[in-house]
């Protein structure tokens, strides 16, 4: 089977969004906590794999390093199928934009998919990275300690060291580039070229220092746990919110409209299908 061309992946990308209003509110909240903790996992990795390189050897090498294993979260939400906040937002309401649902469908599911992302990154953020001791705590030894403190910049750097414009400006950038690595994984059925076609935009927006909700559902609670100072979770959730709102500026105006417009504005509607358990997922 040949890939997709941009008008089919407009094509493909409509219908998945809209068959994602058509399963329960039961099924949604699970597949959203599955998205959550498998996004807290490529966390957890690019933690692990940047921790205790020397910036004055290494540079921001790091940070490369980082969003190279922060891929791994994106991958599990597409190949193996989930709910993801972040692709929720450019893929539903390109199914309204196509008057397959309503504006009252987006919000639903977007409402819910943002609740099973956060408590499928609290529940990795607790259980796994803090209870298991994989996050150490302030001056511990060995690997523990190394964790902790790269947590702990990456955490404060994001909840006190950017100004909510900044927060806000990142979120976009970084949702731009996710929901873009979620159009094009769109292009293809093979599991190869998913993982292509995810690499590049999402080590691209860990490297830059973007800002994305849900994995910054795991990073600042993941330091409050581990008692990193100087955050709150005021901080927090003020965090939460800019980043969200550029991650849904990102989606809807930079990808789905946009493509929308090229590909889809003057295609009639289609009838939404129903029985969406098949949906693409993201």
């Amino acid at each position: 089977m040949t890939d997709k061309q941009p008008p089919e992946i407009a094509q493909a990308a409509a219908e998945a969004g809209a068959k994602k209003v058509h399963r329960t509110w039961d099924r949604v909240l699970v597949s959203a906590f599955l998205a959550g903790a498998y996004i807290s996992f490529g966390a957890l990795v690019a933690i692990t794999v940047s921790s205790g390189l020397d910036p004055e050897t290494w540079g921001t090498l790091p940070t490369l390093f980082m969003g190279a294993a922060f891929t791994l979260g994106l991958v599990l939400v597409l190949v193996a199928g989930s709910d993801l906040a972040t692709g929720n937002m450019m893929l539903v309401p390109l199914g309204a934009m196509q008057g397959r649902i309503r504006g009252a469908d987006v919000v639903r599911n977007l409402t819910l998919v943002l609740l099973g992302n956060l408590l499928g990154a609290l529940f990795v953020a607790f259980f796994l990275a803090v209870q298991t001791g994989v996050i150490g705590h302030a001056g511990e030894a060995g690997s523990p300690g190394l964790t902790f403190e790269r947590l702990a910049g990456i955490a404060s750097a994001k909840a006190t060291g950017e100004s909510y414009w900044q927060v806000f400006l990142r979120g976009v950038g970084c949702n731009w580039l996710v929901c873009l690595a979620v159009w094009m994984s769109l292009a293809t059925t093979t599991v190869s070229g998913k993982i292509l076609a995810i690499f590049f935009p999402i080590m691209a927006f860990v490297a830059m220092g973007f800002d994305h909700v849900v994995a910054n559902m795991f990073f600042l609670p993941a330091a409050i746990f581990a008692d990193v100072d100087g955050l709150t979770w005021g901080d927090t959730l003020l965090n939460w919110l800019f980043a969200g709102l550029g991650n849904l500026v990102g989606a809807v105006v930079f990808v789905a409209t946009s493509y929308w417009y090229l590909f889809l504005k003057d295609e009639p509607a289609q009838a939404p299908a129903h029985g969406g358990e098949t949906a693409e997922r993201a």
